[in-house]
């Protein structure tokens, strides 16, 4: 083969590693609920759910009824349904809390703070007064990730707000519980070990309250997901993602070098 051929051949196999990766799911199964219990699902006063509701492996889910507590999608308690959400909702947990952290924030409020993308890091609990802001930077797949070892707290009339576009993809990974003070306005998915405590007229955007072990309480909530996708999605790398771009790259090579040969070298 002309050394020419060969040179891009080795541009071509470098690139192709380059590529930009794929979007893949994060939440599974669990993306089809917006409220996700261990032990039980308990509401008071009016609230609503746009997505499914789940408990397992405890099967108790009260306050719910289509005068008080409204649920769009269906109720699934100890079910096969819901324990497929469960593990899907630990699987995505356990991938949460294994990423690479680029900020440490250990000891600092959030509220006041304007971030942009990245894994931010908690050593031990964390806690929002005010208005934390997420500037995805026009980039619809944003990838922001909150790993709490303990618990994250938020003061009443808090909230977490986002500008440059919407950021659907907004995961709170907590080694403890979440409390949700009277008020907060938030966004984002709240993946607890234990329990959340979403307070009076707390509301959740563009997110899930899902507990892997303990109970979610709710008191008069409004619990949604985005209007477009992808919030159950994140940037996780491929390998078909490399192989398609070099497979493109050598069937124009081939293309070249079978047109070259014909002409005579």
């Amino acid at each position: 083969m002309n050394y020419k051929y060969a040179i891009v051949l080795g541009i071509v196999v470098f690139s192709s590693f380059q590529a930009p990766a794929k979007a893949a799911s994060l939440l599974g199964t669990a993306d089809n609920f917006g409220v996700l219990g261990g032990s039980t699902v308990t509401n008071t006063g009016k609230s609503l759910i746009t997505q499914s509701l789940g408990v397992n492996a405890g099967s108790s889910a009260t306050g719910f009824s289509p005068a008080v507590g409204v649920v769009n999608g269906g109720i699934f308690t100890s079910d096969a349904v819901a324990a497929q959400a469960q593990v899907d909702n630990a699987s995505a947990y356990n991938y949460l809390a294994k990423l690479s952290p680029t900020k440490e924030l250990t000891g600092l409020d959030l509220g006041g703070m304007t971030l942009t993308p990245g894994v931010y890091s908690f050593s031990s609990s964390a806690q929002l007064t005010g208005k934390l802001t997420l500037d995805n930077l026009g980039d619809p797949n944003a990838l922001f990730v909150f790993q709490i070892a303990s618990t994250l707290t938020t003061a009443s009339y808090s909230s977490v707000v986002t500008t440059n576009g919407e950021a659907a993809n907004v995961f709170f990974q907590i080694g403890s519980s979440a409390t949700l003070g009277t008020y907060t306005q938030f966004q984002g998915n709240i993946l607890a070990l234990t329990s959340i405590t979403l307070t009076t007229g707390v509301n959740i955007e563009c997110g899930r309250a899902l507990a892997q072990n303990g109970a979610v309480t709710m008191d008069t909530n409004n619990v949604s997901t985005c209007d477009t996708k992808p919030q159950e999605t994140a940037v996780v790398p491929e390998p078909d993602s490399s192989l398609g771009v070099l497979g493109s790259g050598l069937a124009g090579l081939l293309f070249a070098f079978n047109k070259r040969f014909r002409k005579g070298w």
